[in-house]
């Protein structure tokens, strides 16, 4: 459920997409509050900083016993767009935006535009009534996303884990390919390999490139004994000087 505005009109800001503010002109609203020009890309800019900042703060307080480095990647993943659109649909946001007529079939469910409009929401609830109703409408999403990024993995960054560890045993570093995008605009699954110089070491599918890269990572690194084994049959060591043949 979307939150309560005092102003309505940076409400509407919002929820107005450039397509339809380019169409629609000599409609807008006035401007309110600062929003600045009749669509919402300035909103966005400034929610984004907010729900950083909101997000990082949840999770500070939220997890003490995280270090640094595992809270970062956790507020990367309650962050990234597909979380974001995620979000937007909990609260209702698709049906209320205003969108061009090109947009109009398809923006309500693409990943980029829910992304973008949610951040536009939090922007705009900031200016109308201060960082705690940001916090109270924001939170609770954050707490409902939580077990599946923790179930998933997707706060650990096995990307950087399997670099340092073919770079340090096979002098490669891992190369990622993306192989398959299917499902709907709003529901998209990415297939992502993960090649070891010419091995191929795993193969993941996830709601985004990213996320898809991420397990096909974390595939690879349960499988390091494998992989060395692999690589071996792949690369048998040069016989030394004098060896018999």
């Amino acid at each position: 459920m979307l939150p309560e505005f005092k102003d309505l009109r940076l409400l509407t800001r919002a929820l107005t997409h450039a397509s339809w503010a380019n169409e629609h002109d000599a409609e807008l609203a006035p401007e309110s509050a600062g929003a600045g020009p009749g669509d919402n890309e300035r909103l966005e800019f400034l929610g984004d900083a907010v729900l950083d900042f909101v997000a990082g703060a949840w999770l500070f307080q939220r997890f003490p016993e995280f270090e640094e480095g595992r809270l970062t990647r956790v507020r990367a993943a309650l962050v990234r767009a597909t979380s974001l659109a995620r979000f937007a649909e909990a609260a209702g946001l698709p049906s209320r935006l205003r969108l061009g007529k090109g947009e109009a079939e398809s923006g309500r469910t693409r990943t980029n535009i829910l992304a973008d409009a949610f951040e536009a929401l939090l922007g705009a609830l900031y200016l109308d009534q201060g960082t705690d109703a940001v916090r109270l409408f924001l939170e609770p999403l954050l707490e409902a996303a939580m077990p599946a990024i923790l179930s998933e993995n997707l706060d650990r960054d096995f990307k950087t884990r399997l670099q340092e560890w073919s770079q340090a045993y096979f002098s490669v570093t891992p190369r990622y390919k993306l192989t398959s995008t299917t499902g709907p605009d709003h529901a998209r699954v990415f297939t992502s390999e993960v090649w070891l110089g010419d091995l191929l070491a795993a193969t993941g599918a996830g709601q985004s490139k990213q996320v898809a890269e991420q397990i096909a990572a974390r595939e690879a690194v349960a499988r390091e004994d494998a992989l060395a084994r692999e690589w071996l049959a792949l690369h048998p060591p040069a016989p030394l000087p004098g060896a018999a043949q």
